[in-house]
């Protein structure tokens, strides 16, 4: 039994003004299609077609969600550069107390910083999807 040639070799050309082309290239870009072909073969002989609905508001958050995870991480890296200098001035007894407590400052810190990342990335899973 022979298998079926599925290569596409046939060619059919369509020709559109500039509106039309942008109306069909505006709902390909909303679909899930990775090319234009795939979109209008879909389109052509009716088969099911996957569109995005984007929440734009929800988009909106996660633009700053990821700006704030940005400046979070910078933070807390100069931070804890920060203390990492001071371990080396050890010698000088008063910064031994504020050393300690910079410590402890910088646990917190570096708490707050996680489960802020893990509410952005629970919050982007979401987006995601």
């Amino acid at each position: 039994m022979e298998k079926e040639n599925l290569n596409r070799n046939r060619i059919a050309a369509a020709r559109f003004t500039a509106a039309e082309f942008a109306v069909i290239e505006r709902r390909f870009k909303a679909t899930t299609c990775r090319q234009m072909s795939e979109y209008l073969r879909k389109c052509i002989l009716h088969k099911p077609l996957t569109v995005k609905y984007r929440n734009e508001s929800l988009d909106e958050m996660m633009l700053e969600i990821i700006r704030l995870r940005k400046e979070l991480n910078a933070l807390a890296n100069n931070f804890n550069q920060a203390v990492k200098k001071l371990h080396t001035l050890r010698q000088i007894p008063e910064f031994r107390d504020w050393i300690l407590h910079s410590e402890i400052q910088r646990r917190e810190l570096l708490d707050r910083v996680q489960e802020i990342q893990k509410v952005m990335e629970k919050t982007a899973g979401k987006w995601l999807q």
